[in-house]
């Protein structure tokens, strides 16, 4: 594999910060990510960000399928070469922003759910997260590299000033696993921080059911909107449109005290708010 910096300079290139590039440039840790992903000759792949193709190269050896996306233009033809040098035929560039990048739509034209991987720009991971849990009926798992900043919080446990929004979200509709860390000095160029690399299976069954899964979400992302302010007065000033005794109201049906703050509440608790908010006539508030 040759180093970022060679490839970039012959190409007259350079690592564009606005998009969060910092390319992996050691091939054993590559490979080891790939071996980690567990592929198999009959998985789809969808790679976020294909970058330089240091990721790409191993996991379309061990796939049937590649589907590369990357939104910088000028690797596109840069990445083309690479794939022709390692005579792979079986990686599809898309040149997008995977934000816009339609999941289901490549699942239903695969007939199959998709293996999702990529080293996530940090300035669009929770984006990208929040995308996944949404297209999760058309993704079999996703192993994927974050910042350990980011990769703390989405493993957090209630109770810790890492707990937020995507901890919840991810927890309520997926298993999620540490894989590996990766040093800042295998990237280039070097990021501030090191990396992990998390695994994100999501259940065909979640533990505690929302009624309004989208409603869910909306409660959850309020509650941690203002994440200093107690349970009671972070709804109130949140986008849900709701006074302080409609949110006092809600959570003494729950039995959840109001003076505590979101970090402190469990999924299932959450889930148990969101159901009372959306049902707000009714006195059940079980799963």
């Amino acid at each position: 594999m040759t180093s970022p910096r060679t490839i970039l300079n012959a190409w007259s290139l350079f690592p564009k910060k606005q998009l969060g590039q910092n390319f992996l440039s050691d091939p054993s840790t590559a490979k080891m990510i790939a071996g980690l992903a567990k592929i198999t000759p009959e998985d789809v792949i969808l790679e976020i960000g294909a970058g330089l193709g240091a990721l790409t190269i191993p996991i379309a050896r061990a796939a049937k399928k590649v589907y590369a996306v990357e939104k910088d233009s000028q690797l596109t033809g840069l990445l083309k070469t690479e794939l022709l040098a390692n005579r792979l035929s079986n990686v599809e560039l898309i040149e997008e922003d995977i934000l816009k990048f339609d999941i289901m739509k490549l699942a239903k034209n695969e007939g199959r759910r998709i293996l999702v991987m990529g080293n996530l720009p940090y300035n669009i991971s929770s984006q990208i997260i929040i995308k996944l849990i949404e297209s999760r009926a058309a993704v079999i798992k996703a192993v994927l590299m974050f910042q350990k900043e980011l990769a703390m919080r989405i493993i957090a446990q209630p109770g810790g000033k890492d707990y937020g929004r995507l901890a919840v979200m991810l927890g309520y509709c997926a298993k999620i696993k540490k894989l590996a860390d990766v040093k800042a000095h295998q990237f280039f160029p070097k990021p501030k921080v090191d990396s992990q690399i998390l695994e994100i299976k999501f259940l065909e069954t979640v533990k505690y059911r929302a009624k309004d899964e989208a409603f869910f979400f909306k409660v959850v992302k309020a509650a941690f909107g203002q994440r200093r302010k107690t349970l009671r007065n972070a709804l109130a000033g949140s986008e849900m449109n709701i006074d302080t005794k409609t949110a006092q109201n809600m959570l003494d049906k729950t039995g959840i005290d109001s003076s505590l703050r979101a970090e402190a509440l469990t999924i299932s608790q959450f889930v148990t708010l969101s159901n009372a908010f959306k049902n707000p006539q009714s006195s059940d508030t079980n799963f």
